[in-house]
């Protein structure tokens, strides 16, 4: 009897031999990846829409503290975005944290929901609530802010909805961010190359990035700006400054953005030009009291300025200052460039790339650029005001960057 079980076994064994073969112990990564490709392969037979891709598209727009705009890049790119594509004849919602006074803005409809005021959760919990509330409330397609909420693309996806994910930059390496935070967000990288429809990168570093670490193609859409200066200046008349008199910053005042080593630098300069600071965060209390520790009067910081008071202060600076080191397309640097102004930035790829020829390089030697500026011929700073606003004009239009993302959408609503 034993010897007649042989026979069974034999082969048994053979196919669990075979089975741990197929999946080594020693590769688990690699076989939860083959996973996501199967879950991908059967995803897009479920992503299906009843409404024809050539129609009115319902669109919602994810993982921004909402519109209007009043907090960051993110946020200008929703109502940017979300605006035009309502110009376009489509229906678009905008999830958001802020409750408006209105239930639409500018013929967007705006979902309010609660979050969790924090700096690790308010992000993904507001995304998450959000991605339930789209669930029950669907739309055509789907467009996911921040890498982060990578992970809760899958929902809409397997609810038959497309969805396209804007990664922006590499945010695990911004420094407000703990250890936990930054494994969440190299996680997230990876999610976002198996989950999404569709990756957007908004800088060809970034791309190139995702192309070289997951070997994922994602689509390339830059961020977008207005070209031209606002006539009008009367936010600098309530900060006590003159029309062409000062260097402007403005950024969300964290590590990663520098103000500390602006305003240092700028303190160190042998100039009586003045240095406006302009931004705020809402989880960096003491990095932001330690910026405003100064004492030279040719600096002001009167927190966020937002509306036609930045855009006022981006149209008269004598120079703007970008200091930022970690992200893709910085919105506040396009925003500048398009108003003419003659542009000093931090050196990264992604900076580079922007400004190219048209602005003054610098790295650890702010102070230096800042005194080759004033130093410079108005010609020489004229030359390169003129380079910049082209550069905008030619790369940076919102209107083409909606033209892209309705294309995207579109395709995303064709695709069988």
């Amino acid at each position: 009897m034993g010897q007649a079980s042989r026979p069974v076994n034999g082969p048994v064994k053979a196919q669990q031999r075979a089975r741990r073969c197929r999946y080594p112990p020693q590769a688990p990564i690699r076989h939860l990846d083959n996973y996501f490709h199967v879950l991908r392969e059967r995803l897009s037979k479920l992503t299906r829409n009843a409404e024809p891709a050539a129609g009115r598209m319902r669109i919602a727009i994810l993982g921004t503290r909402g519109i209007p705009a009043n907090y960051g890049g993110f946020e200008t790119f929703a109502e940017e975005l979300s605006t035009r594509l309502v110009r376009l004849g489509h229906s678009v919602t905008v999830y958001c944290r802020e409750k408006h006074l209105l239930a639409d803005y500018r013929g967007v409809r705006l979902q309010y929901l609660p979050t969790i005021r924090h700096k690790y959760f308010d992000t993904i919990a507001h995304t998450f609530l959000s991605t339930l509330h789209l669930l029950l409330h669907r739309q055509n397609v789907a467009l996911y802010c921040n890498g982060a909420n990578a992970v809760f693309t899958i929902l809409p996806r397997l609810a038959g909805i497309p969805v396209a994910l804007n990664v922006d930059g590499l945010e695990r390496k911004r420094k407000k961010w703990n250890r936990l935070a930054r494994a969440w967000y190299l996680l997230s990288e990876w999610l976002s190359t198996k989950l999404p429809n569709s990756v957007v990168t908004d800088a060809a570093a970034i791309a190139v990035y995702y192309r070289e670490r997951y070997a994922k193609a994602t689509v390339f859409i830059p961020y977008g700006a207005e070209t031209g200066r606002l006539a009008s200046s009367a936010v600098l008349g309530r900060l006590g400054l003159e029309a062409g008199r000062y260097f402007l910053y403005v950024s969300r005042l964290e590590p990663e953005n520098r103000a500390l080593e602006v305003r240092q630098s700028f303190e160190a300069s042998r100039t009586d030009l003045r240095l406006a600071l302009i931004g705020d965060a809402p989880y960096a209390h003491e990095y932001i009291r330690r910026v405003r520790d100064t004492a030279d009067p040719r600096i002001v910081m009167p927190g966020a300025i937002y509306g036609v008071g930045y855009r006022e202060l981006g149209s008269h600076c004598f120079a703007y200052i970008h200091a930022t080191e970690v992200g893709g397309t910085h919105p506040a640097l396009i925003e500048a460039m398009g108003r003419g102004a003659l542009v000093l930035y931090f050196r990264t790829k992604e900076n580079e790339e922007v400004v190219a020829d048209a602005g003054i390089p610098f790295t650890d030697d702010l102070t230096a650029a800042i005194e080759s500026a004033i130093a410079m011929t108005e010609a020489e700073r004229e030359t390169l005001r003129g380079k910049a606003m082209a550069r905008v004009k030619a790369h940076y239009s919102w209107d083409s960057v909606t033209a892209h993302y309705e294309t995207l959408l579109r395709g995303m609503l064709a695709r069988p």
